[in-house]
């Protein structure tokens, strides 16, 4: 039996098997990452698709995905290589890359306005050690690092990896531990944690994807923002009202068909609600 740490379920996990993640197995003891080096997604985006809007906008970022999720969003976009059961069969088919290959990769589309690299599709942080391994090397090339994660992960993984992270835009996909918790199979103060620390140290972005009788209500979203506001550098000043946030429209999908599209209108009530409390709010998917 091993026990991980990486995020706030620390499932203790048999010898040979797998943490509720798919990703983190248990191999002589010790908990391995199975995706480390699995590329399953590979593609040169606009930064502003991460979303990021307030990063080097207008720039592109070489984006890289593997699989698994310690997650159980139904509505997921990205389920074939998140929690799927074709997502658990990637271990055998997914292409392999070094931290080096994949550097090397980004300063070859350099060309083409490339930037660095953004680690993204699935979440990132259930093999953080590729993450971190490849951000020193694309540190070292001189690019930027970029992270797309729901923030489900434990501050002393957010420790091991911040010096080499530019930039991330973290999933605050709602405010109630209800919601987290029965819906999303999270925790949301482990999600607040996450990004109060790194909003310490990183220029943070935050996506609230507004799902009909889930997360909204201007409630809701006025006390989010109430607490984005309050967000603190490491000296202790407030910059939570520079925090920018995408409020996003939900699509039906997966195994959340219940229910239709988010109407544009509440999208738009909420991204205006949000505006009360943040200087910086986008809407998506509009």
């Amino acid at each position: 039996m091993a026990k991980c740490t990486v995020c706030f379920r620390e499932c203790e996990i048999p010898e040979g098997a797998r943490g509720f993640c798919g990703v983190r197995a248990a191999r002589g003891g010790a908990v391995v990452p199975l995706n480390y080096g699995h590329v399953t997604s590979l593609a040169l985006d606009p930064i502003e698709k991460k979303p990021l809007a307030r990063f080097f906008p207008g720039s592109v970022i070489l984006s890289a995905g593997s699989w698994g999720c310690n997650l159980r969003c139904p509505f997921c976009q990205n389920y074939e290589i998140s929690w799927s059961k074709e997502a658990m069969a990637l271990e055998e088919t997914a292409e392999i890359l070094t931290p080096a290959d994949l550097a090397r990769t980004a300063e070859y589309y350099r060309k083409k306005g490339n930037i660095g690299v953004a680690y993204t599709y699935n979440e990132p942080l259930a093999g953080y050690e590729f993450v971190r391994d490849t951000a020193k090397r694309v540190h070292e090339k001189g690019m930027k690092n970029v992270l797309v994660t729901n923030g489900t992960a434990s501050l002393s993984v957010l420790e091991e990896i911040l010096p080499y992270i530019d930039a991330m835009n973290v999933d605050l996909k709602g405010f109630t531990d209800r919601y987290y918790r029965d819906v999303l199979k999270g925790d949301l103060e482990t999600v607040k944690a996450f990004i109060t620390r790194a909003a310490q140290d990183c220029h943070v972005e935050l996506t609230c994807l507004v799902v009909p009788g889930e997360n909204d209500t201007q409630m809701e979203m006025e006390n989010m923002c109430a607490w984005i506001r309050e967000l603190k550098d490491r000296d202790g000043n407030r910059i939570g009202e520079q925090i920018p946030l995408h409020v996003s429209r939900f699509f039906p999908r997966f195994h959340m068909t219940d229910r239709g599209a988010t109407d544009v209108k509440t999208v738009y009530l909420l991204a205006d609600t949000a505006r009360r409390y943040l200087k910086y709010v986008y809407t998506g998917n509009c």
